[in-house]
Order: C-alpha cells, then structure tokens, then sequence
C-alpha cells in the first residue's frame, strides 16, 4: 500500500555553528534527526522527539525552515510498505543531553558544515 507519509526533521545547529547528524543503521547514510510524524502529535512536537529518540540530544525549536519533497525519492520498506515522504524541517538549538548511538543511529555528531562533502548524506536530505 502506498502513503504519503508527514515527517518532521530537525535541523539543530550548535553554539559553534556545528549541525547535528546521525548515521542510520539501515542505510549507512547520515542525516538530519526525523521520522514519521504520530497520531495526536503537532510536526513540531514530532520534530523534538525524534531528535531526542534518535541522537540523545534535547533541542528546542527557534525557527522553520520549509517543507521539502522529492516525487522520485521513493521509500520501499521489506514489509511492502511504499512511502513518498513530505518533510517539515524546523530549526532548532540544542539545551541537553549528549550525543548517543542507539537501536536507529550507530553514529552522531555535530558536523561543521564545511565538512559535508566528507558525508554520505542522500541527494533528498541534502535538498
């Protein structure tokens, strides 16, 4: 079955300029903290607790950055589940926690972005 499914990403940028990535376990690649949006939950609400979930880092929300999709960037999941995400990107500034790999990411960190070009990142998140 496909869906259009609603994401929050949250773009956390440092005091030294440094953007919060993790590395996700089921595609290597790196990218900004986000997922699929729950029932009852604002985008910005979602936005916060993915990071928290996904990185170990508490952030708050001190802007908004746009909605990004990609018609092409389809995502087939092994369940049959097919999705073509939309994703609200907020912009937003750590206040705790520290950096944690867990059962989604295998690694986080702040990254300069004049160091981005060393990532894998996917040509969708990097729009």
């Amino acid at each position: 079955m496909a869906a259009n499914i609603p994401a929050s990403n949250l773009l956390v940028v440092d005091d030294d300029g440094g953007i919060l990535l993790q590395r996700r376990r089921n595609t290597g690649e790196w990218a900004l903290p986000g997922g699929a949006q729950g029932i009852g939950e604002t985008a910005a609400q979602c936005a916060i607790r993915e990071c928290l979930e996904e990185t170990g880092i508490i952030a708050e929300i001190t802007g908004f950055l746009g909605i990004y999709t990609n018609p092409k960037h389809i995502v087939a999941y092994t369940d049959g589940e097919i999705r073509q995400q939309y994703e609200n990107t907020y912009i937003g500034h750590p206040v705790g926690g520290e950096p944690t790999i867990n059962d989604e990411a295998d690694g986080v960190r702040f990254v300069q972005p004049a160091d981005l070009d060393a990532y894998d990142i996917h040509a969708s998140m990097r729009q």
